[in-house]
């Protein structure tokens, strides 16, 4: 694919996560000339699904794993993931957490079915998810703008939908948390949810993460599991980008100017720490500051399994979840979180697990399946922390390390090595606080500006976020168009096969 670093471009994209691929397909459905510059091997970023050597023919989610933004998400809506061949299967149970003396939290896809498992803090549910599950397009609106303006179509009609939100994140970000909650078994499913954010809590950017994802997974497809991997969302996005004329050329990391061939525009999926490299002292000082003082999270340890049969959960349902929170009750959650917060590990780590087998049996290599697993563990922390999962996944399905046949764990003091973008471990690309929120990667009016002419950051490091849903790079391209290349006209992002529509959100 690589033609040459020599000649002009209309835009270079830096980064070939879901962001930089969104962005790079925009700018060449419009007709620009575009080029992607990958540093590793393989294009995807959080998103790719490779062999790692644990069994023959296996592959694993070297990242991201369970997608509901996916479906969700404007940008994958219009580009339309299902009319490019991408399966997004939708297990019957969205997120369970397993807790003690043989009790688990389930959130089924169906609310109703959840409200009835609740038992008494079923109407708690219902009334805390429950309306933003029934408009989950102003959720979205809400929570994956660019933190800028008021998000297009929210309003009239939206308005109840983000009060609502609004006050419930105020809610369950701070200690009135447990309020509306009688027994523990909902708060812990919720707070298993928050906990994505890897902050103490509570906090208000665990709340709004969580009060999102959990209205997702009672609406649409769900929190969706791509069939054959993540992957297959990246193999859509590149080939449209193909298709267009766009160019993608891996094993080119770009450490400084000189590894950029000349472009009117350059767009950087990658962390400010990395742009703040590239570009040095090319960037005004004003600019240079706020990034600077970008803050970075903790981080997460991945380790992958393989398994001769599935879990053995104490309480079966829990095998049905795409997605397992393991992290027991409320109490037990902040706890460990404060001790990652406080720069030490903690003795059971907030673990995250899927077994994408579930819902996708084309993913079994005879009788062995994967095993996806996050720990929450101290920002640069260089422990194995296979024991330690192990043992937490033991808490609640004894019997579990019989069934493991291969495991491999990733340190977050090496988990930038196949992600750069992921400091420390930190695969949100900035610490999760109030400020950042808003202000990402810096208070200025454009956050995916830089300082410097046509060149902007569209990571998820800028709005709204980690996740992937391409809106970062989907809303950088569109200013590119505008500012660089002088005009308001947005490409369609529609495949030309006709597909049956996306059910309005």
């Amino acid at each position: 694919m690589n033609r040459g670093m020599t000649h002009h471009r209309d835009v270079v994209v830096v980064g070939s996560g879901p962001n930089g691929l969104a962005a790079a397909v925009t700018l060449a459905r419009a007709g620009l000339g575009v080029l992607v510059l990958e540093g590793q091997p393989t294009v995807g970023g959080g998103a790719r699904t490779l062999d790692l050597g644990l069994a023959d023919g296996m592959v694993h989610d070297l990242c991201s794993a369970v997608h509901p933004m996916a479906w969700a998400s404007p940008f994958f809506r219009s580009f339309d993931l299902r009319a490019r061949g991408v399966e997004l299967l939708t297990p019957e149970i969205s997120f369970a957490q397993p807790l003690p003396g043989g009790r688990a939290g389930i959130a089924y896809h169906d609310l109703d079915r959840t409200v009835e498992r609740l038992g008494v803090d079923g109407p708690a549910w219902r009334s805390l998810v429950g309306p933003l599950a029934a408009h989950p397009g102003h959720v979205v609106r809400v929570a994956l703008g660019d933190k800028r303006s008021i998000p297009a179509g929210l309003l009239p009609h939206g308005a109840p939908a983000a009060v609502h939100f609004g006050l419930r994140v105020l809610e369950q970000g701070t200690r009135l948390w447990d309020r509306p909650f009688i027994d523990d078994v909902a708060p812990a499913l919720l707070t298993g949810v928050a906990a994505h954010t890897i902050t103490a809590l509570p906090s208000l950017a665990g709340s709004g993460t969580a009060l999102l994802l959990a209205a997702l997974g009672h609406a649409g497809a769900g929190w969706a599991i791509p069939r054959g991997g993540s992957g297959s969302i990246v193999a859509a996005l590149v080939d449209d980008l193909v298709e267009h004329g766009g160019e993608v050329v891996t094993d080119h990391p770009v450490r400084t100017c000189d590894d950029l061939p000349p472009a009117h525009a350059y767009l950087f999926d990658t962390s400010p720490r990395t742009l703040l490299d590239v570009m040095g002292d090319h960037l005004p000082p004003r600019a240079r500051r706020p990034l600077e003082r970008f803050r970075y999270g903790n981080g997460a340890a991945k380790v992958d399994f393989v398994l001769s049969e599935p879990v053995p959960w104490t309480v079966p349902e829990v095998g049905q979840a795409g997605t397992v929170h393991l992290g027991g009750t409320r109490a037990e959650m902040v706890e460990s979180e404060g001790a990652v917060q406080a720069g030490r590990h903690a003795r059971r780590p907030m673990t995250l697990l899927s077994d994408p087998t579930v819902v996708d049996e084309s993913r079994r290599v005879g009788d062995l399946r994967p095993l996806w697993t996050y720990a929450h563990v101290p920002a640069g922390s260089d422990v194995d922390v296979t024991e330690a999962v192990t043992a937490h996944v033991e808490r609640y399905a004894p019997g579990f390390r019989d069934v493991v046949v291969a495991s491999r764990c990733i340190p977050a003091a090496q988990m930038h090595h196949h992600n750069q973008n992921y400091v420390g471990g930190d695969i949100s690309a900035g610490a999760a606080t109030i400020a950042q929120m808003f202000a990402r990667p810096s208070a200025r009016r454009d956050p995916y500006a830089s300082g410097r002419d046509g060149v902007y950051l569209c990571s998820a490091s800028t709005p709204p976020g980690p996740g992937v849903h391409g809106l970062s790079g989907w809303f950088a391209a569109r200013r590119v168009l505008r500012e660089v290349f002088n005009t308001d006209q947005l490409p369609t992002l529609a495949p030309d096969r006709a597909t049956e529509a996306w059910p309005v959100i």
